[in-house]
């Protein structure tokens, strides 16, 4: 029996990362990512049984990373202005951290290559869900459906982030994500928030 060794290990899960994010899982393979890591196709086997098994433990493993970070020093008691620069924030210091992880979380988050039903981060979703009730059971945010205020409430962020991984916004200018910058677009995003809904 081979032993295994943490070092490869590593090397194996960043050049896979790599490989999927520039080139799609459909052109990961054993051969070529025992190429890229300069290590034989057999000893890959040592620590994963497939590459199905491969990208489903990377996308666990980043997937519980993220929870991790988001959650620091994070509660659901909060008000909701604190705790959602906080998630903000949070979730920042993971991307910008993290760049590739988050580019291949992104990537196949939703694909049906990842076997999600023992992946979902209970501790994590309890916690957003409890934070958006009391928020709206304390009158600080107007009731949406779900969607809505997901939309509202992170799709500017993660736009922002787009951006700044882009180095570049749509129209091709140069973009670096600042401080400033997300919370001149936070305070937007409170706002909209915080706006009696107009229904039609």
């Amino acid at each position: 029996m081979r032993l295994k060794d943490e070092n490869k290990e590593i090397v194996i899960r960043k050049k896979a990362m790599e490989m999927i994010v520039n080139e799609g899982f459909d052109g990961l393979s054993m051969q070529k990512l025992a190429k890229r890591a300069n290590i034989s196709p057999s000893t890959i086997y040592v620590y994963f049984d497939s590459r199905e098994e491969l990208v489903n433990r990377l996308y666990s493993e980043v997937q519980e990373k993220f929870e991790k970070d988001a959650l620091h020093n994070f509660s659901e008691n909060l008000r909701f202005k604190e705790g959602l620069w906080l998630q903000w924030k949070n979730r920042l210091t993971n991307i910008i951290q993290n760049p590739l992880a988050y580019q291949f979380y992104e990537q196949f988050r939703n694909s049906p290559l990842i076997h999600q039903k023992n992946m979902k981060p209970a501790a994590f979703i309890k916690a957003m869900q409890a934070f958006t009730y009391n928020a709206v059971h304390n009158k600080e945010i107007v009731d949406l459906p779900p969607e809505i205020f997901w939309a509202v409430a992170y799709g500017p962020f993660y736009t922002l982030v787009k951006f700044h991984l882009d180095k570049a916004t749509m129209a091709g200018t140069a973009f670096s994500l600042t401080e400033q910058k997300l919370w001149q677009c936070f305070e937007l995003v409170m706002k909209a928030l915080t706006f009696e809904s107009t229904e039609k």
